[in-house]
């Protein structure tokens, strides 16, 4: 190819790569602690899974006695809310658990939330470079890939949002994927469905004695081949309205999401995974006779695949143990959820005890290698089985958040993001909104 001059179109305090729940967080904590921050996103909208996969529901932001992921995660959640329909609002108003995604709501209520904290919003944009000065360990430059051409932002802080840790990637810091083959986390087609009856459902269920997951009719179509052998229950139903439901249900195996090749098979496996769906629904499920799909994500769920190397790894021990650390900046009490790699496997499943979480220590926001990066969300530095619980939407919201505020920090002190006081960094944590357990 030939020597290119690209052009650099801006110079900023904090970019933020990647716009879902993590990227969201971050880039808001950033912007309203005097960073001046600009988020890129690969499509039009922000999100992440919850709006380009349409994954049904928000999983818990509590530990079943209370929440333990507030701050910017929790005020997102009741904005949406405070903007779906009064019927909506009825039904989760009290709710923190499981509370179901209105996904076109939900890009407004981003799009509104993080221009008003004074982040710059760059769509349809992908990160396909780095500059990188190695005398210093220190990201100097992304390069920008539009439909305006290739362009270059200089930034003096980089977080890594993107969910596949790319920007750490480029860089060439230790990465690990899946377990120890290589295996991945299946993916899953969510979709939306209209004209179904909630009442006729919830009936179905009370007189048939099956579960809200409606494993009882799963079997029963498994054994009359009308749905694959494998999982044998809904993940999710999440209803909307009386009439309107998102579904989490099964999976498409081996995809590899930061692949292309693997992305457009689990596109297109998905929809027919889909399509044979909403026939047993249609057939086996009162309330869904007349189901009507309205629309399946834009791509295929995905449930890991990077994972970063930090300067430290959260264990499953930590998890169990319900650990604390000195440099907490986020509490979990998500269950450990690992999803089966084929349709033969069993899925692993842990659970802390209610009113219990662990800390998540500001080292796992740190790669090995570089000085002027943060990664926030599933790939931070975890063991696999611990991503399995940390990876879900409220804890990247946490995640975000801490980024966000150390790369203000980082910019206001002009000093690295290994030297950014930590209790410093904890107190403004507290000081808006967040919870980082009951001694702090």
């Amino acid at each position: 190819m030939p020597e290119e001059s690209i052009p650099v179109i801006k110079q900023i305090d904090v970019v933020v790569v990647g716009g879902g729940p993590a990227g969201i967080a971050a880039s808001m904590a950033a912007a309203r602690n005097g960073a001046k921050t600009l988020l890129i996103e690969q499509r039009g909208y922000l999100g992440g899974m919850g709006t380009a996969a349409l994954v049904p529901a928000f999983c818990p932001f509590t530990d079943k006695e209370k929440p333990v992921v507030r701050g910017i995660g929790l005020e997102l959640l009741e904005q949406m809310k405070q903007n779906c329909s009064l019927e909506y609002q009825k039904m989760y108003q009290h709710s923190l658990d499981w509370v179901p995604i209105d996904s076109e709501v939900l890009k407004r209520v981003y799009d509104d939330a993080v221009l008003e904290s004074g982040v710059e919003l760059l769509y349809h944009s992908f990160v396909g470079q780095i500059v990188m000065d190695s005398t210093d360990h220190q990201v100097d430059a992304i390069v920008v890939l539009n439909k305006s051409g290739r362009s270059a932002i200089q930034a003096r802080y980089v977080i890594d949002a993107t969910g596949d840790a790319d920007i750490c990637a480029l860089v060439g810091v230790p990465i690990q994927k899946g377990g120890p083959s290589g295996e991945l986390q299946p993916g899953t087609m969510c979709y939306l469905v209209a004209n179904v009856n909630r009442k006729s459902f919830l009936e179905y269920l009370r007189e048939s004695g099956d579960s809200g997951q409606i494993s009882l009719a799963v079997e029963k179509a498994q054994e009359a081949g009308d749905l694959p052998q494998g999982r044998k229950k809904v993940s999710g139903f999440a209803w909307l309205s009386d009439n309107l439901v998102g579904v989490n249900f099964g999976h498409v195996f081996g995809i590899d999401g930061t692949k292309a090749e693997d992305l457009t098979r689990g596109a297109v496996e998905g929809r027919r995974v889909v399509k044979q769906q909403i026939e047993f629904l249609r057939s086996y499920v009162p309330g869904f006779e007349y189901a009507h799909l309205v629309a399946t994500g834009e791509q295929i769920g995905i449930r890991e695949t990077r994972r970063i190397q930090g300067d430290y790894i959260l264990t499953q021990e930590d998890y169990l143990s319900c650990r604390s650390f000195e440099d907490d900046i986020a509490r979990n009490a998500y269950f450990i959820d690992v999803h089966l790699t084929d349709s033969s496997d069993q899925m692993n499943i842990y659970r802390l005890p209610p009113g219990q979480s662990h800390g998540v220590p500001y080292r796992c926001l740190l790669p090995k290698g570089v000085d002027n990066v943060w990664v926030a969300g599933r790939s931070a530095s975890v063991e696999r089985i611990v991503q399995g619980s940390l990876r879900v939407m409220p804890n990247c919201f946490a995640m975000g958040q801490a980024a966000g505020t150390a790369a203000a920090l980082a910019s206001k002190f002009s000093v690295n993001s290994r030297n950014v006081r930590i209790k410093e960094l904890q107190k403004l944590l507290i000081q808006q909104g967040a919870w980082l357990g009951e001694d702090c």
